[in-house]
């Protein structure tokens, strides 16, 4: 586990233009955006309050699914903004972060979701297929499926390498100028003026003209300075690798990265990168937990259904356990990212982003949109469902609509 040092692993030195706090997935983005966006010409700040890289909060492991596959069309439409984002960056850095082996999404016959999905495709010209679930058994013969199921094959998915893309983003954003401290926890903001805000951190003291929170479980209590409280959940989740003997069959040229979504559950599985092992998880499996009080120890509920998943749908897959790995989900009641300014708050020089738990694919094309916010105070990209002024943000009755509950799991007798 790891843990704040106190002992800063970079400078804090007086005022800053641009303060990010929290450089995960997000918060690399966003200084790599602000350095590009900005080169020198105003003085960058990255906080991170454990070590670079580090495992406690959502943005740590080897891979993360991209895919253009989105039930809503504003995802599917900022999806591709995306994959735009990450190429950018891959050019900048002469260096292959996104593997796009393609992805499969499955659905009972029949289900809305898939219906929903095929719409968004169509109205954003998106590229894709429709199969039955033989045809898919026939082009995959990892999957032990027949035409109960349907799916929906993305060219364009694929994975994004998480701790590389992390790296690289604040590798390149220190290139271009940015300052990036980690080991260093922010402990309290306060407004000195209209245009400067005071930050106390565990390193010392500073200022700074615009802020960006990308804390993702910790984001209320940095909103907390600015008298903001939202209704934000965090869970415990896992991962299992799986050492499957027959390795030849998961690697990226022949396994796609898969989402299925059945049993009021959504389980998703990767193609092998960074272990030698089949990755697969169950999406919000997790029991709700908060950033600073959460264990490591796997739940053996959530593994027990992901073995039974495994052993049925994709059985050359299974094998010892190689690793299980857990992290944090921050979700809104609706599940919508937050992307926003607390202009609304009184604080137009505050900008805030909350993943709600399926960000990653999204981090850097988020880290420009906070550019723009933070540089112009707007922004081309459509975020308007991510307002913080959103019915699911401020009315105390909207209901609950984070799916796969860890209820909905516990009620269900396995797929």
């Amino acid at each position: 586990m790891s843990s704040p040092t106190g002992s800063c692993t970079g400078t804090l030195d007086g005022h800053y233009d641009y303060v990010v706090v929290g450089c995960g997935g997000i918060g690399s983005g966003t200084l790599y955006w602000l350095a590009r966006t900005l080169g020198q010409t105003k003085r960058i700040l990255g906080l991170e309050q454990f070590e670079l890289g580090h495992c406690n909060g959502g943005s740590q492991d080897y891979s993360r699914i991209v895919r253009l596959t989105y039930h809503v069309e504003t995802y599917t439409k900022l999806a591709m903004e995306a994959m735009d984002a990450w190429h950018i960056v891959e050019q900048d850095a002469e260096h292959k972060l996104v593997d796009h082996c393609g992805g499969i999404q499955i659905t009972e016959k029949g289900s809305p979701f898939m219906v929903k999905t095929i719409e968004a495709a169509i109205k954003q010209g998106m590229k894709y297929e429709h199969i039955t679930g033989t045809e898919l058994s026939q082009r995959y013969p990892q999957f032990n499926v027949d035409n109960s199921v349907e799916a929906m094959v993305d060219p364009e998915a694929g994975y994004v390498d998480a701790a590389q893309a992390n790296a690289v983003h604040v590798a390149l954003a220190r290139q271009r100028g940015a300052t990036v401290v980690d080991s260093c926890k922010v402990l309290k903001i306060k407004q000195q003026s209209n245009s400067t805000y005071e930050i106390e951190t565990s390193c010392g003291k500073l200022t700074a003209e615009k802020i960006i929170i990308t804390s993702g479980a910790w984001s209320n209590q940095m909103l907390g300075s600015f008298g903001v409280t939202l209704p934000l959940k965090v869970t415990q989740e896992q991962v299992h690798y799986y050492a499957t003997p027959n390795i030849q069959d998961f690697m990226p040229a022949k396994f796609p990265v898969v989402m299925w979504m059945m049993c009021n559950m959504c389980y998703y599985a990767m193609p092998i990168h960074g272990v030698i092992a089949l990755k697969v998880g169950i999406d919000n499996g997790g029991a709700e937990v908060t950033a600073d009080q959460r264990s490591f120890t796997p739940d053996e509920l959530n593994m027990e259904k992901t073995d039974t998943f495994v052993k049925r749908f994709l059985p050359k897959g299974y094998g010892p356990k190689a690793q299980v790995k857990t992290c944090l989900y921050t979700m809104p009641p609706d599940r919508n990212f937050v992307v926003d300014t607390l202009v609304g708050y009184g604080h137009p020089n505050v900008s805030v982003c909350v993943g709600g738990g399926h960000a990653f694919k999204f981090a850097s094309v988020l880290g420009r949109v906070l550019t723009d916010l933070s540089t112009k105070g707007h922004t081309e990209t459509d975020i308007s469902i991510f307002s913080l002024k959103r019915e699911a943000l401020t009315d105390p009755e909207f209901p609950d609509l984070r799916q796969f509950s860890r209820e909905e799991a516990k009620s269900d007798d396995g797929p």
